[in-house]
């Protein structure tokens, strides 16, 4: 199976085909795969080479013209590099685009802890206006993709990761999924948690609900099957420790887990 920045330049490179305001920011991370996308758009596929600051202001600045800029490159240089851009030359503005990272979290430890960002998506919410996607499968990422940079000139975020459920779902960058049913709690599975957390709690009657977008967060849905209590950070568990801990929980209510 391909993986969610496999589908990444495709997509994007028909996007720019078919939408004269999509344009497309790097800093040299992912530059290969939109060589014929760069000689078809020149001049609207930019490189600012590993100057990360510059790789915001310069998406904001086509904003401002009016354009749809796609950034892209690893998550710890996405968003906690630039953060001040991202609030200042973005958000201060108030223009629009749509920041597409890859290695999210702790998916390549062998670029060391300069290249991991656990903490990319809860530094975003320090900030207002934002939609934060957290697809768990390609076919996900792409879905999810699209629904972007159809959105206006908002500002959206789209986490993709090497991690991936064995299967996608239909979502709509909007509402969670519910995949299992159950009585006795409730367990809100972020991205590519779900088949972990579908282990876990295998034979417990909770019910297991899919979220692929965390931001704005689902809450009528939630609602639906009573009140969060707890929250358990599934990244990183085995099934036995997440499951251990999911009926730890189970006794005082509610219980959400997310990848960290």
């Amino acid at each position: 199976m391909d993986t969610m920045r496999d589908r990444f330049a495709p997509i994007v490179s028909r996007l720019l085909d078919e939408d004269p305001r999509v344009a497309v920011v790097l800093a040299e991370i992912g530059r290969d795969g939109f060589r014929e996308a760069e000689r078809r758009h020149p001049d609207r596929v930019i490189n600012v080479g590993i100057r990360e600051q510059l790789l915001i202001g310069a998406a904001a600045g086509l904003a401002l013209t009016g354009l749809r800029p796609i950034v892209h490159t690893f998550a710890s240089f996405l968003v906690e590099r630039p953060f001040e851009q991202v609030k200042l030359d973005l958000g201060h503005q108030g223009t629009g685009a749509v920041l597409v990272s890859a290695a999210a979290s702790f998916d390549w430890p062998a670029g060391g802890f300069t290249h991991m960002a656990p903490g990319d998506v809860a530094l975003l919410d320090t900030l207002d206006g934002w939609t934060v996607h957290v697809p768990g499968h390609p076919d996900e990422a792409e879905t999810l993709l699209r629904h972007a940079v159809a959105a206006g000139d908002d500002r959206v975020y789209v986490r993709l990761s090497v991690q991936s459920n064995r299967q996608g779902r239909a979502v709509d960058g909007r509402r969670f999924v519910t995949v299992r049913e159950g009585r006795s709690g409730v367990v809100v599975a972020v991205g590519p948690v779900l088949d972990a957390v579908l282990a876990a709690t295998e034979g417990l009657d909770v019910t297991v609900l899919y979220a692929t977008t965390v931001r704005p967060f689902d809450a009528a849905g939630l609602r639906r099957y009573g009140t969060v209590e707890e929250h358990v950070a599934a990244h990183g568990l085995d099934a036995a420790t997440l499951r251990e801990r999911i009926g730890h929980f189970m006794n005082a209510g509610r219980v959400t887990a997310e990848r960290g």
